[in-house]
């Protein structure tokens, strides 16, 4: 199914059921816009992958607990269809903690995660989620 990208400023989904999440997008104050996209994405009732590039950026406080809130009230909505949440992190030590960060969120929201070293990678692990989900 295509999606207007262009009403996305945050989520890539160009490749929908792959979503690549622009972090560079992600400025103080963008929660609103997050919400609403997340709101879209989970409203089509359609099993999806999310891909995180490597990043380092601070997140505003307040956009961190507006994220949080919606997090909890649709957790099992997002549960059920977000297959996977994929980091690449290309440093080997910086993915170590990717993947401890990583297994606490699994374990908060109850999505699935992995860690790769690669846009390749992350790719290929996204399909293998997508197909399990079928």
């Amino acid at each position: 199914m295509s999606l207007d990208n262009g009403a996305f400023l945050i989520h890539d989904v160009a490749a929908f059921p792959i979503v690549w999440v622009r972090h560079d997008e992600l400025q103080p104050g963008s929660a609103a816009q997050w919400e609403v996209e997340m709101d879209d994405l989970i409203g089509r009732k359609q099993p999806f992958v999310m891909i995180m590039a490597s990043h380092h950026h601070d997140e505003a406080h307040e956009d961190r607990k507006a994220r949080g809130l919606w997090l909890k009230r649709n957790k099992a909505t997002l549960a059920l269809l977000c297959r996977a949440i994929i980091a690449v992190e290309p440093n080997a030590v910086t993915r170590v903690l990717v993947e401890a960060q990583s297994a606490l969120a699994t374990k908060a929201f109850g999505i699935s995660s992995a860690v790769v070293a690669s846009e390749d990678e992350a790719m290929r692990v996204a399909h293998e989620r997508l197909q399990v989900a079928r």
